[in-house]
């Protein structure tokens, strides 16, 4: 496998999409105000916007697409021989890059998907339906969609250095491949042309 620039724009695009989302989602966090009921003298609740749901869950989107064009590309590091004529330490920089672009890409889906899940449970069921006599409002807590961010630019470094670990890695062992593969077949034709001479 040699390496793909196509691959290479893609994956790092979905990652500062999602990043960007990301940033958006944090500073578009829902706010609420402690409104009065028109109808008894209980409050409640209302949030402004539900916008950050929806840049949270975009951001996750960009970010899986992300990591499933990445893993197509690689065979996802388990499957292939790409890996098995590489040196040992191209092999142990791809495993490693591996684990913490997974890692990272991991902790960035929990933070978004949880932080999209809780700011749309404050905005469409306790704003609406959880009357109670409140003086405040709950709201989600800052930094979750920021952390998500800044875990999605992790894992573009270390997705990028996975992706170019492992076609240096593959593309040594392909070369070393071939070169054993050439000089067998120029052995066996000295011999054969020996043997012919010894015919003659």
């Amino acid at each position: 496998m040699g390496f793909s620039v196509t691959i290479l724009v893609v994956t790092a695009s979905l990652h500062l999409i999602a990043f960007v989302l990301a940033i958006g989602a944090e500073r578009r966090r829902s706010t609420g105000k402690v409104v009065s009921d028109e109808y008894d003298d209980r409050t409640f609740c209302v949030y402004d916007s539900d916008a950050s749901t929806v840049y949270g869950m975009s951001a996750f989107a960009a970010l899986l697409v992300s990591q499933v064009v990445m893993s197509y590309a690689t065979k996802c590091l388990c499957f292939g021989s790409g890996l098995a004529g590489g040196r040992a330490r191209s092999r142990a920089c791809t495993v490693a890059s591996f684990v913490v672009s997974w890692l990272c890409f991991l902790v960035a889906e929990g933070c978004l998907i949880a932080g999209s899940a809780r700011n749309a449970y404050h905005t469409k069921y306790i704003g609406y339906y959880e009357k109670k006599d409140l003086t405040s409002c709950i709201a989600l807590r800052k930094g979750v969609f920021a952390a998500a961010a800044a875990f999605a630019l992790f894992s573009l470094a270390s997705s990028l250095s996975f992706y170019w670990s492992y076609s240096r890695a593959d593309t040594v062992g392909w070369v070393k491949h071939q070169n054993e593969g050439g000089i067998g077949m120029a052995e066996y034709g000295q011999d054969k042309s020996e043997l012919r001479s010894s015919n003659i």
